[in-house]
């Protein structure tokens, strides 16, 4: 039988990802949890600012439309969110931070975090 070596099953506590969303909660369906935007990551609060000023961004896929395959968030056309990568220092990939708007691009409606690439959103309270 395979076990999970300990480190990985302790890696969310350990590295600090659990606070951040509390509760780390994976049920489906729209997200109820709330993040107030100075408790975001510094990276985060930029992106924020430069997704209300249209750029610059940092990353080509940035601004894409999200298509909520996940049905993490609540339910809305397609084309209603765009995704943003929230940079992770020491990471040399896009990592798994994401902010994701719905509404218009420059004066989005609702605002969400994730720390864990579409596994968990937060909604950010501004």
């Amino acid at each position: 039988m395979f076990r999970w070596p300990l480190a990985w099953l302790l890696a969310p506590a350990l590295f600090g990802a659990a606070p951040l969303l509390a509760p780390a909660a994976h049920a489906r369906g729209p997200t109820h949890e709330e993040i107030a935007a100075d408790a975001l990551p510094a990276e985060a609060r930029e992106v924020l600012s430069q997704i209300r000023a249209g750029g610059p961004f940092r990353y080509e896929r940035d601004g894409v439309v999200f298509g909520n395959r996940e049905h993490q968030l609540p339910s809305e056309k397609h084309g209603y969110y765009h995704e943003y990568t929230v940079p992770t220092p020491g990471v040399k990939t896009r990592g798994a931070r994401r902010i994701v708007c719905g509404g218009p691009k420059r004066e989005p409606e609702a605002c969400f975090y994730t720390g864990d690439h579409y596994r968990t959103f937060a909604r950010i309270r501004e």
